[in-house]
């Protein structure tokens, strides 16, 4: 095994939308209520439930690129991003009669 319990906790809470996938993959598994009687019907809905899973976990990855870029970015170019501007603006030229 790889992960601990814990460590596995923490991925799957800092990720709530695959931590309801996974619950409901394993709801699925479980069929506490009998309602899947067939196994086409389980394979049916654990596939959806994993192209799901797919498309998220792709998501969320993909967001967590577009921060690390960000960050990097403003950290070799110096740029703050966020905060109020102190400048007014350009200052005025003088005028000459």
């Amino acid at each position: 095994m790889g992960l601990s319990d814990e460590t596995l906790l923490n991925y799957l809470n800092a990720h709530p939308e695959l931590r309801s996938r996974v619950e409901t993959m394993l709801l699925v598994i479980a069929d506490e209520k009998g309602e899947l009687q067939e196994a086409d019907a389980v394979e049916m809905q654990l596939i959806e439930q994993m192209r799901r899973m797919g498309q998220e976990s792709l998501q969320a990855w993909a967001t967590g690129q577009a921060v690390k870029a960000a960050d990097c970015f403003g950290q070799e170019s110096g740029i703050r991003r966020a905060g109020k501007k102190n400048s007014s603006g350009t200052a005025p030229l003088g005028r000459s009669a």
